[in-house]
């Protein structure tokens, strides 16, 4: 079956296409006979009206686009869900891609949905060079989750890393272990903020900070953490690049037969839905992924509608979400 036109629309109510092109797009110039009897046969039909070319047509995008950094990262589907919730209440619909945390990629995505010359961009994460976000930010109105700028064409919606880093230290700390290692988050978004926070914090409490490069993957952490077991000699504790980095963390340190949080406490970061399963039941920082969200979304609304032009610079405080994962040290 052939997708329904609006000339079969048209056709149906017996009326012009150019009176169902008024209805579609909530004419105030339309009888309510008329405008009836066309959402009756659009109803009937199946049809509703494509967005682009609305869009097209009326020199108005209603289109947001939305680059994801890492498609398998809970984390991003819950902040996509707040900027949707926005979007769909003011009237906007959401196209959305992926550049896989890789530069090049993302610049391609980047492009592309600027092909579908939308009202605005948000990007989740990016890693592209700054030149690219300010490219982005002079074709459409853009924000940035994830990621910080100064630059006054782009507004900014991020969670204090560094801040939620000190309080995965501080909280393990407390715990007693003073031998404390971070599985670092790479090149991924947010990472030097979470690595400077457990730096500072580890120096602030006297002891000696233990780096290990890795991803915001859970085959990264497995393989931070084989690694530890192999170099030795291992922390007390691991604070984790993020909750998908700390699950794979887990998992290695099971199949080599320590306990967590028995022989090693572990704190994720993101607090995503993946961290709450019973059987995860992760200790981690929590960062209001909704709520970032929604206020990326209502920041690109307002200066797609021109109703500021000074930049919006977001900084949400995390929180300690204490669950199963870390221990005192005995």
């Amino acid at each position: 079956m052939t997708r329904p036109t609006m000339e079969d629309v048209a056709r149906l109510a017996g009326v012009s296409r150019a009176l169902v092109s008024l209805v579609m797009n909530d004419s105030p110039k339309v009888s309510e006979q008329r405008r009836k009897a066309v959402l009756d046969a659009a109803e009937q039909l199946g049809y509703s009206p494509h967005a682009m070319a609305r869009s097209l047509a009326s020199r108005t995008s209603t289109v947001l686009g939305v680059m994801v950094s890492d498609l398998h990262n809970a984390f991003f589907a819950e902040v996509v869900d707040g900027i949707d919730e926005v979007a769909q209440a003011e009237g906007f619909e959401l196209i959305i891609n992926t550049g896989g945390r890789s530069p090049a990629r993302e610049k391609r995505a980047v492009n592309g949905l600027l092909a579908f010359r939308p009202a605005g961009l948000a990007l989740l994460g990016p890693v592209v060079p700054p030149n690219t976000l300010a490219e982005a930010a002079e074709q459409a109105p853009t924000v940035l989750v994830a990621r910080s700028s100064r630059l006054s064409t782009l507004d900014t919606v991020n969670d204090d890393g560094e801040a939620g880093s000190a309080l995965a230290v501080d909280h393990l700390v407390s715990l007693g272990h003073n031998d404390i290692a971070h599985l670092d988050g790479g090149v991924g978004s947010q990472a030097p903020q979470r690595r400077r926070g457990y730096t500072a914090a580890m120096r602030r409490h006297g002891l000696t900070p233990r780096v290990i490069p890795s991803e915001y993957t859970d085959l990264a952490g497995a393989k931070a953490v084989r690694q530890l077991l192999e170099q030795g000699p291992l922390p007390t504790a691991l604070v984790a690049a993020n909750d998908f980095n700390a699950v794979g963390a887990i998992s290695a340190l099971e199949e080599a037969g320590l306990r967590v949080p028995q022989d090693m406490s572990v704190v994720g970061y993101d607090n995503t839905s993946l961290a709450g399963l019973r059987h995860v039941s992760l200790t981690t920082i929590d960062q209001p992924r909704h709520e970032i969200g929604r206020l990326a979304g209502e920041a690109l609304v307002q200066r797609v509608r021109g109703e500021r032009t000074e930049p919006v610079k977001k900084l949400l405080h995390p929180s300690l979400v204490v669950r199963s994962t870390t221990q005192a040290r005995s």
